[in-house]
């Protein structure tokens, strides 16, 4: 067997050696996102005329996360009722995994909205004054609508512009996939494949992220001098306190409440993981470890195999979070705020097609003009103004998400009664660490919990 100590895949001349890891780049998207929010900003406040006529690189990039929308709601709603009709095959677990998580999935859109509706970022800048867009049509009374969501056809939605035709589409296809049963898994496997591909073309659209950062920058900061910066930077510091809020009060008090154990515990136990997400601006990167931690935490394998990965897929509060206020942000500052009823509305699709956002750069953008799209077509431009501090929230995203996942899979294991609450004790009290040296990489752990080799854990 390979050596997988660090140095080993880069041995000459071995053939049997494995080849080395892809170097992760995507911490130079980040910097260079940083560089061109700075730049638009300073050419918004030197060159105002040259700043606004920058904003044609901001509208270029939102086009290019709109051509993304309807295959990437397509892809991962499909295959977000393929994951329920998997986990549902457990039972108990799997049914209260998927309860919990639509309802604190919902819960934090709930809280997006009331945040996002008294703090109003945006307020005032009414930088639809400088988006030179007609003026939008007229709204179409709600039989229109209805029948409006019914396409011409079955594929019509995958190369039109209803974001809702293509829900609707999507939910019929999934449901159907799940009801053929057996037969359906290589249609599932068709779609995953594509979704692949969907999700790579949406990475190499993000690395134009900071041309368009720097031209919706310069545009917006052009037109309206600090008053943009400063409700951009109401957003996100009302976004990440929303973060903080949910994560120590919502999520730690349901912790106590049913398990008796301690929010600051927990996360402290979890602290490497939290370095390693900050690190990565994505919760995927935790997986393994989370996996295996709360295992060690006491939790059965069995029950952290079925929440664990089901909760990446449709536990996502920071996302939820960040939806809705983004949402209300944009809205305010075009001028053109969201009714209540719009409001509502656009929560129930952000509940569903927010599945599946989890771990990919850039399918909170794309997610977020799709809802914008299905009930407010006049608001997408304005994701051009969101996309230039779009990379300084997704870290509190990303925690934030890990976090609700950490915390339900404790609370499904004690509610199935499969949760060792004297080991947790002294786990989160440092009495029984965690091994590191389980952790070298993905290949050691799973070869270290293949059935033919129980000794390697003793070497």
């Amino acid at each position: 067997m390979a050596s997988t100590e660090p140095g080993a895949a880069s041995g000459a001349g071995s053939g049997t050696d494995t080849p080395p890891r892809k170097r992760d780049r995507t911490h130079f998207l980040y910097l260079a996102v940083i560089v061109a929010v700075l730049l638009g900003i300073a050419v918004g406040f030197l060159f105002p005329d040259l700043g606004k006529n920058l904003k044609p690189l901001g509208d270029a990039f939102v086009n290019l996360i709109k051509m993304m929308i309807s295959p990437i709601i397509f892809c991962t709603v499909v295959l977000g009722i393929g994951s329920i009709r998997q986990a549902a095959k457990v039972g108990k677990v799997g049914g209260l995994a998927i309860g919990y998580f639509l309802i604190m999935s919902t819960f934090a859109l709930i809280i997006g909205l009331v945040v996002g509706n008294i703090l109003d970022p945006g307020t005032g800048l009414n930088l639809a004054a400088i988006s030179g867009k007609p003026p939008a049509a007229e709204q179409q009374g709600t039989t229109e609508f209805l029948l409006g969501i019914i396409p011409t056809t079955l594929f019509s939605p995958l190369v039109g512009n209803s974001v809702l035709s293509t829900l609707f589409v999507a939910l019929l296809v999934g449901f159907a996939v799940q009801a053929l049963g057996p037969t359906g898994e290589p249609i599932l496997r068709g779609i995953k494949y594509i979704e692949k591909l969907v999700f790579r073309v949406l990475a190499m659209i993000m690395w134009v992220a900071p041309i368009g950062a720097f031209g919706a920058i310069a545009a917006v900061v052009g037109a309206t001098k600090g008053a943009a910066l400063i409700e951009l930077a109401k957003l996100m510091l009302g976004f990440y306190l929303t973060c903080v809020i949910f994560i120590f009060v919502v999520l730690g008090l349901v912790l106590r409440l049913f398990t008796g154990l301690s929010i600051f515990a927990l996360l402290r136990y979890l602290a490497r993981e939290f370095l390693l997400i900050v690190s990565t601006s994505s919760s995927e990167s935790a997986l393994p470890r989370l996996i295996a931690k709360m295992e060690h935490v006491g939790i059965s394998r069995p029950v952290v195999g079925i929440t664990v990965p089901t909760g990446y897929s449709f536990n996502l509060d920071g996302t939820a979070i960040y939806l809705t206020m983004a949402s209300i942000f944009i809205a305010d500052a075009l001028g053109k705020p969201l009714a209540l009823g719009e409001q509502i509305g656009l929560l129930l699709f952000m509940i569903i097609a927010s599945k599946g956002a989890a771990g990919v750069s850039g399918a909170g953008l794309a997610t977020l003009s799709g809802g914008l799209s299905s009930h407010r077509p006049d608001l997408v431009d304005g994701v051009a103004i969101i996309a230039g501090i779009d990379r300084f929230m997704s870290e509190a995203r990303a925690l934030t998400n890990f976090a609700g996942n950490a915390v339900a899979t404790v609370l499904i294991g004690n509610w199935v009664g499969e949760f060792d609450r004297a080991k947790a004790e002294r786990v989160l009290s440092g009495q029984d660490p965690f091994d590191e040296a389980t952790m070298l990489d993905d290949d050691h752990t799973r070869e270290s919990q293949a059935p033919e080799s129980p000794s390697l854990s003793k070497a």
